[in-house]
């Protein structure tokens, strides 16, 4: 959504002002998409290298996806994409520049789609917390055992992109718009996907509490209170800053940047509170309970279902699922995508600083405290009414 979304303007814009033929390839390529019911992973992210030199002046150019060879019929470009959640239940990956191009970086600025399984694509599978309790053979201790995530390191290893796939090549001056474009949107879907693991996450601490025979504790409602009042506040934000979007010249919708990266901001934040106290109603067991083997072992497994015992009518078993699904979503593998992705996910905190410093429109509101106050009026002396005889 946040690649289609941010190439459909882009690309538009292009074809504007250098005549080239973007736009009406890309809408082919969705009508494809969408013919075949196909999904596409939107690859942003380079591993970057020195952070402090541009993509054409690091040490290894590939650290930076470019093109190798232009061709008559196409290119072939060569690198990698990092943290690419979903990559590997993909049909088809949507790369575009990571940040914005400037002259010299032509190569780099670089947007096509290809089939995920390409000559030259290749695939290493990210680690995550807890990940090889799910080769243990139980269901307890993976905490979701019916569902997960994973992210990948995407390798381009000289890959043919025929022309008909390719969206920018050398455009420099459009690729900080197709990033900014393309940010503001992933980040007004953190507004979303977070919140529903955070109704999850509040369902489960209200569970915990319930079967710890805690739950008419005021202290234990007050916290979640505001766990829910954290988790609502983001949703308002991805409300907000889809409402108050436009329409562009592409005739697509794009969100309200501001609040976009207001959105994404309280996302690096609010997560971590709400895991906070997820945490706290959860209690120490969380961490040191015994495992579903112990649970099921002949000698141990009796003294695990009397001691971990809760609330009297509450089975041991699912007090235990409860405190395994908070672990899993705070510190296990679901926390790549709660905690660390609500982080850096769709850009690091700092920057939805730059884009929320860049599109406050300060002077605008500096006019409006300078009209109020009738600042800038030199001509008129402030009048002091002297005060009545006998006052």
């Amino acid at each position: 959504m946040d690649a289609i979304n941010a190439l459909w303007s882009v690309t538009y814009d292009t074809d504007q002002a250098r005549g080239t033929g973007y736009h009406e390839k890309f809408r082919e390529y969705v009508e494809y998409l969408q013919r075949n019911d196909l999904v596409a992973d939107g690859a942003m992210t380079d591993p970057k290298g020195d952070r402090g030199k541009a993509p054409s002046q690091q040490a290894d150019p590939d650290l930076y996806l470019h093109v190798i060879e232009r061709r008559d019929d196409g290119i072939v470009v060569r690198g990698a994409k990092a943290h690419q959640t979903g990559a590997c239940n993909s049909h088809e990956i949507l790369v575009m520049p990571t940040i914005a191009m400037r002259p010299g970086d032509e190569d780099y600025a670089v947007s096509f789609s290809t089939p995920s399984n390409a000559a030259g694509v290749s695939y290493i599978y990210g680690r995550q917390s807890c990940d090889t309790r799910k080769l243990e053979g139980n269901d307890l201790d993976v905490g979701n055992p019916r569902f997960g995530g994973h992210e990948a390191l995407m390798i381009f290893d000289d890959v043919f992109v025929p022309l008909d796939r390719v969206y920018l090549c050398g455009e420099v001056e459009f690729s900080g718009s197709l990033v900014e474009r393309f940010a503001g949107f992933h980040r007004q879907s953190y507004g979303g996907c977070k919140v529903g693991v955070g109704d999850v996450l509040i369902g489960a601490a209200a569970l915990a509490a319930e079967y710890n025979g805690a739950a008419g504790a005021s202290h234990i409602k007050d916290k979640l209170i505001e766990m829910t009042h954290l988790n609502e506040t983001l949703y308002s934000c991805g409300i907000a800053c889809s409402a108050e979007g436009h329409q562009t010249p592409a005739g697509s919708y794009e969100i309200d940047m501001l609040l976009a990266n207001v959105c994404k901001q309280n996302v690096t934040r609010f997560p971590y509170e709400i895991a906070r106290l997820a945490e706290d109603i959860a209690g120490g067991l969380m961490v040191t309970m015994p495992s579903a083997q112990d649970l099921a072992a002949e000698q141990t497994g009796p003294l695990v279902e009397k001691y971990l015992v809760g609330v009297c009518d509450t089975p041991t078993i699912d007090r235990m699922r409860v405190l395994r699904l908070i672990e899993n979503l705070t510190l296990g593998a679901a926390a790549v995508g709660y905690r660390t992705e609500s982080m850096h996910g769709a850009g690091s905190p700092q920057a939805q600083r730059i884009m929320i410093a860049r599109q406050s429109n300060v002077d605008h509101k500096k006019d409006l405290a300078k009209a109020l106050a009738q600042v800038g009026r030199p001509w008129e002396k402030a009048r002091v009414k002297k005060p009545a005889a006998g006052a």
